[in-house]
């Protein structure tokens, strides 16, 4: 979470998330069948299975190690890949006509020959650095270098992109921001699994932490009134109009890549956007002439939810669910359009730089 201070009276809020879909590896993880090494593992989040087979692939997270009689926490990334090799067709005709991959029996990715002197076990000893690994938060993640395509380098195609453009974007605006009250940075984990931990949002952190906020500048006394007066962005990217599935999509609201920010509407509340937030957002766009475009589901289609309805929950502010448009939400590698990103940061740094003033339930002014 990152702060810039200033006015006091209310919060600029952009929440977003950080972790993706991907595969957790387990205890105890080799399995040796024939003279391979498999790594046991289960999956994080929703992802879409097929997009992992026959793309490199590499370890990441974190390692706990004792050392002095302490216990580490230290980053980790694996120097080696890895594959989780499809099925040839010739032993599966029907592949095509559609496969379904079970997570246990499919997904696991070989992690090497057997006779080979490396494996996680050593990879992880040398890392140590004469500690003990005591225990490990390991997944097995996309290595896929981003790259642009398209004849004029349009597109982006990279792993995480939902929804490290988010936060990435967020981030910079922050730090381009002249607030006019306490711009807030908020990127939240577990959004992929729920949200329900002590590091999601749908725990208290973000309650808590504002609190905290306005306690050391004295408001602690206000600090209902300053969350009445207070706005957030929930910032999680959104589905363009697939162009092999046009179907897919609404058929009057078409969400484009590279036509800028997405409001994001849903009438059972999937995301927070009413009326007046989205006016407000829309308001703030205009004025610092950013584009925007609005989402809604198809009726007779499930819509996914994001972390501004759970966040809502903990804290009650008023509030709106924009993103980013991209195709292949939660595939091994997503894509975008690459002038989004820019907008995106335009946007978010207006929204920072605003002053928003509820003078009652039905009346607000927006200093720009």
């Amino acid at each position: 979470m990152r702060f810039k201070i200033g006015g006091v009276d209310s919060f600029n809020i952009v929440a977003s998330h950080a972790d993706s879909p991907c595969f957790k590896i387990k205890g105890s993880p080799e399995i040796k069948i024939e003279n391979y090494v498999k790594l046991n593992v289960e999956r994080y989040g929703g992802g879409i299975f097929y997009s992992w087979l026959d793309t490199p692939l590499t370890i990441a997270g974190r390692v706990i190690i004792e050392q002095d009689n302490r216990l580490i926490a230290r980053v980790f990334t694996s120097n080696h890949k890895f594959v989780i090799p499809s099925v040839a067709i010739h032993f599966s005709r029907t592949v095509n006509d559609g496969v379904k991959l079970n997570p246990q029996v499919d997904m696991s990715p070989v992690a090497g020959l057997a006779e080979a002197e490396k494996s996680l076990a050593k990879e992880l000893e040398e890392f140590a650095d004469g500690g003990k690994v005591v225990d490990y938060d390991l997944y097995i993640v996309s290595a896929t270098e981003p790259f642009k395509a398209g004849f004029s380098d349009e597109l982006l195609c990279s792993p995480r992109i939902d929804n490290l453009t988010s936060a990435f974007s967020s981030l910079i605006a922050i730090a381009n921001s002249d607030p006019k009250e306490i711009a807030v940075c908020y990127i939240a984990d577990n959004e992929e699994v729920g949200s329900q931990t002590k590091q999601g949002a749908g725990s208290k952190f973000l309650y808590d932490v504002l609190k905290r906020v306005a306690t050391a500048l004295g408001k602690e006394n206000d600090f209902d009134e300053m969350l009445a007066s207070s706005f957030l962005v929930s910032d999680d990217n959104a589905h363009a109009v697939h162009p092999n599935h046009p179907e897919y999509s609404d058929p009057t609201n078409r969400v484009k890549l590279g036509e800028g920010i997405v409001i994001k509407h849903h009438a059972n509340q999937n995301y927070t956007t009413d009326a007046f937030s989205s006016a407000i957002i829309k308001k703030i766009f205009d004025k610092a002439g950013v584009k925007y475009q609005d989402f809604y589901s198809r009726s007779d289609m499930p819509c996914g939810g994001t972390l501004g309805a759970i966040s809502s929950s903990q804290v009650s502010i008023k509030s709106v669910d924009v993103g980013l448009a991209q195709l292949a939400m939660h595939s091994a590698v997503e894509t975008m359009a690459v002038n989004d990103f820019e907008v995106a940061i335009k946007g978010l740094t207006a929204f920072y730089d605003s002053r928003i003033i509820f003078e009652s339930d039905d009346k607000i002014e927006i200093e720009f």
